[in-house]
């Protein structure tokens, strides 16, 4: 298949255009740059200006292709429900451009709109509208282009590593660094399910090869690591003490991050795994994050 790849020259995207190509596809990726086109270029694969506040740009690279993956989001949490809505916009133009085809859309969101309940692991069949995540407008924008007749299959995330970007992870590192402190809140029961970013890789592929329409899937690998077991870890490589805080020194001391560092999100794969044959083989977070070094970070996300 010939597939139009937003985000193709990210973190998670390049990997994906990686799958992608060693399967024998053709992938065209959006890019906004020459060192993003040359990059694609290298591999092997066609650029396609193009932005994701250019929904025409969107549409044109959606058009000339047999599906596409929509990966590209704008990472500035500072503005994250403002670039929630900007990706409410994107799914929409791109389900425009495959409107009356039978051509795929494979959209991302998160595990946590999975969630039944607190404290419940998120799983497949459920998209919790009163998840307080404004990621949720990706899953809505999403059902609305279904709504017109669009194959849309949903990709929700965990926190994707390798040993240098640890999704929501690594802002945590970089407060940590600036502080000094390693913190958790209350008992850090909380939890982040996660995934090596080659085996978020493949589940893209498949859900693409293997995939049904209205299907969601998830790449858990860790259903669910604790919060004090990552900020301790955290503290164990920068050699800095882990401590808890209370949910009003939290929000001194992490910010705009303290809703995400409370956050708990647990989720399963079983149906993933049995749907699509998907098995995680990369390390764990923990084991990722300590073969973390400062000196050779990349960009946090």
């Amino acid at each position: 298949m010939f597939v139009f790849v937003t985000g193709s020259t990210g973190f998670i995207g390049a990997c994906v255009v990686d799958e992608l190509l060693a399967a024998g596809h053709q992938v065209l990726g959006l890019t906004r740059s020459d060192a993003g086109a040359a990059a694609l270029a290298a591999k092997g694969a066609q650029a396609h200006r193009g932005t994701l506040e250019d929904p025409d740009t969107l549409r044109t690279g959606a058009a000339q292709c047999d599906a596409v993956i929509h990966l590209a989001f704008d990472h500035d949490f500072t503005h994250f429900e403002a670039n929630c809505d900007k990706d409410r916009r994107a799914i929409t133009a791109l389900g425009e451009a495959l409107a009356g085809s039978a051509r795929p859309l494979i959209i991302t969101s998160g595990v946590g709109m999975g969630i039944p309940a607190p404290g419940q692991a998120g799983v497949e069949t459920v998209l919790n509208l009163e998840h307080p995540n404004p990621r949720i407008a990706s899953e809505l924008a999403g059902a609305a282009v279904a709504s017109t007749g669009v194959d849309v299959r949903v990709v929700r995330l965990p926190q994707v590593h390798d040993t240098s970007r640890f999704g929501l992870v690594s802002p945590a590192i970089d407060v940590a660094r600036t502080t000094g402190i390693s913190a958790y809140i209350g008992d850090g029961r909380n939890r982040y399910s996660a995934v090596h970013v080659r085996d978020a890789a493949r589940l893209y592929r498949l859900a693409l090869e293997k995939g049904t329409a209205g299907e969601r899937y998830h790449p858990v690998a860790e259903e669910g690591v604790p919060m004090k077991d990552i900020a301790e870890t955290i503290a164990r490589v920068l050699d800095i003490p882990a401590v808890s805080m209370t949910a009003e020194q939290a929000q001194a001391h992490f910010g705009w991050m303290t809703m995400f560092v409370g956050f708990d999100l647990p989720a399963s794969s079983r149906l993933t795994r049995e749907r699509l044959s998907w098995r995680p083989a990369g390390p764990g977070l923990l084991d990722d994050l300590l073969q973390y070094r400062p000196d050779r970070t990349k960009r946090s996300i």
